[in-house]
C-alpha cells in the first residue's frame, strides 16, 4: 500500500483533479501488483456506484439552486432577513448566517451557498468594517450549515451509501442546522459589540413589509421538500423534480428575470456540475471496492473498535475519521468510502443510523472548511480571489463552535431525533 499511498499524497499536492487522484492510483496500484487485473471489473465498480435511484435527486437539486442562483431569490432573501436584523450589533454577519440556512433549504451544497451569498454579502460586510479573514470565514463556515438543511446533497449520498432513509435524514438535519445558525450568531453578535462595529440604520416597518413580499415566495422551496416528503406527496426524488418547477416558475413568472440563456446556462451547468459529482461518486465506490477486495478494513478496524465495541467508541472513531478525512478529500467520496467500511460496528453496537447520518454529514462539513485541504477554502480562494492564509485564518472560532454541536449531538441526540421521529 505504500505505493498507493504515496501516488495518493503526490498527486493531490501537485493539483491533479481528484477524481484523478482516486482513480489514477487505483489503476497504477493495479498495474503494478496484480498483473493481468481486468480492469473492465473497475468499470463495472464505478458503474454500480452512480447507478442507484435515490442519486437522481443530486442533478435536479443542482438545477433548482443554479436557476435561482441565477435570478434574483438570493438577492431578495437576504433583503428580507436584513431589514429585521441589519441595525442589532452584528446584524450583517447575524444576516449571512441566516441567509446562508435559508438558502441551504433550495441548494443543500455548500460550495453554491458560498458563491450566491458570499458574493453578495462579502463586499456589504466589508463596508461596515468587518476585517477581510472574518469575513471570509464567515461565509465558509456559515455555508456549512447548507450541507444539513434539507436537500442536503450529503444525506443523499449517505442515504445511498447506506440504505438509509434519505427523507429521514433530511428531517434530522433541520434541529442541527439551526442550533448552529443560532450559535454563530450568538458569536457574532459579541464580536460586533467587542469591536464597535457593523451596524445599519433600522428598517422602517414599510421597508421591512415589502421586503417580505419580495423574500417570502423563496421560503416555498422548503415547503415543497420538506412539507411534501413529510405529508407523503412526494418522494424525495419527486421533491427534488418539484423544487425545479418551483425554481422556475418563481424565477420566471413571480421574479420575471428568468431568460432562455439564463435556463441554458443552468442546464449546462447542471450537466457539468452533475458530472463532476458522479464521478467522484463511482470513484469512491471503485475505491472502497479496492479495500475491501485487499481486506484492508477486517485488518485495521479492530485496532480501533476492539474485540467489543461499545456505542460512544463507534461514534468517536467514526466522527474522527470523518472529520479529518474531509479535511483532506472532497466529503462525497469520504462517505462512499468510509461508509461501508463502518457500518458493520455501526449496526452491530446499535448506532442509531440517521443520528449518525446527521453527525458524518455535519463532519463532512466541519472538514470541507478546515485546513490543509477543504474543499470550501479553495472555493472561497476561487471566487474572492484571496490568499490561502487569509482564507483560513478566522476558521477556528466557527470549527470549535460546529466541534461542540458535535459534542451536543452525542449527549444528546434529540436534538436531531426528535422531528423525524415525530413525522414517523
Amino acid at each position: 500500500m505504500t505505493l498507493f499511498v504515496t501516488s495518493l499524497i503526490t498527486m493531490l499536492l501537485t493539483g491533479f483533479p481528484f477524481m484523478i487522484v482516486l482513480l489514477g492510483s487505483l489503476i497504477l496500484y493495479l498495474t503494478i501488483y496484480i498483473p493481468g487485473f481486468n480492469l473492465t471489473v473497475l468499470i463495472q465498480q464505478i458503474l454500480t456506484g452512480v447507478t442507484p435511484p435515490s442519486l437522481m435527486c443530486v442533478p435536479m437539486f443542482i438545477l433548482a439552486a443554479s436557476l435561482i442562483t441565477s435570478g434574483k431569490a438570493a438577492g431578495k432573501l437576504i433583503r428580507m432577513v436584513q431589514t429585521f436584523v441589519g441595525h442589532i450589533p452584528g446584524g450583517l454577519p447575524i444576516t449571512t448566517n441566516a441567509s446562508c440556512t435559508l438558502f441551504g433549504s433550495v441548494s443543500g451544497s455548500t460550495q453554491a451557498t458560498v458563491a450566491a451569498i458570499g458574493g453578495t454579502m462579502r463586499p456589504m460586510l466589508l463596508k461596515a468594517g468587518y476585517p477581510s479573514s472574518f469575513t471570509l470565514g464567515l461565509i465558509i463556515n456559515s455555508s456549512d450549515i447548507a450541507f444539513l438543511i434539507p436537500p442536503s446533497i450529503g444525506f443523499i449520498v449517505y442515504g445511498v451509501a447506506t440504505s438509509t432513509s434519505v427523507g429521514k435524514l433530511f428531517l434530522a438535519g433541520i434541529g442541527p442546522g439551526i442550533l448552529i445558525f443560532l450559535l454563530f450568531s450568538v458569536y457574532c453578535y459579541f464580536y460586533s459589540v467587542k469591536r464597535d462595529i457593523g451596524r445599519m440604520p433600522k428598517a422602517t416597518w414599510n421597508e421591512r413589509i415589502q421586503a417580505l413580499k419580495g423574500g417570502m415566495p423563496v421560503m416555498g422551496f422548503p415547503v415543497v421538500v420538506i412539507g411534501g416528503i413529510f405529508s407523503g406527496i412526494f418522494s424525495p426524488t419527486e421533491a427534488a423534480a418539484a423544487s425545479v418547477a418551483y425554481a422556475l416558475i418563481l424565477e420566471s413568472c413571480v421574479y420575471r428575470s428568468m431568460t432562455f440563456d439564463k435556463i441554458k446556462n443552468s442546464f449546462l451547468q447542471t450537466g457539468v456540475i452533475t458530472g463532476v459529482v458522479l464521478i467522484l461518486v463511482g470513484s469512491g465506490q471503485a475505491f472502497s471496492w479496492l479495500l475491501s477486495f485487499l481486506r484492508i478494513p477486517q485488518e485495521i478496524m479492530p485496532i480501533f473498535f476492539g474485540a467489543d465495541p461499545t456505542m460512544l467508541r463507534v461514534i468517536f472513531v467514526v466522527v474522527i475519521s470523518y472529520f479529518v478525512a474531509c479535511m483532506f478529500v472532497d466529503p462525497i467520496v469520504a462517505i462512499y468510502i468510509l461508509s461501508p467500511i463502518f457500518h458493520p460496528y455501526v449496526t452491530g453496537s446499535g448506532v442509531d443510523p440517521v443520528l449518525l447520518g446527521v453527525l458524518v454529514t455535519l463532519q463532512c462539513a466541519i472538514g470541507s472548511a478546515t485546513p490543509p485541504f477543504g474543499c470550501d477554502i479553495f472555493t472561497a480562494q476561487l471566487i474572492f480571489r484571496r490568499p490561502y492564509l487569509e482564507v483560513i485564518r478566522h476558521t477556528p472560532p466557527f470549527i470549535l463552535i460546529l466541534i461542540f454541536v458535535t459534542i451536543l449531538l452525542v449527549l444528546f441526540p434529540s436534538i436531531s431525533l426528535f422531528i423525524p421521529n415525530a413525522a414517523f
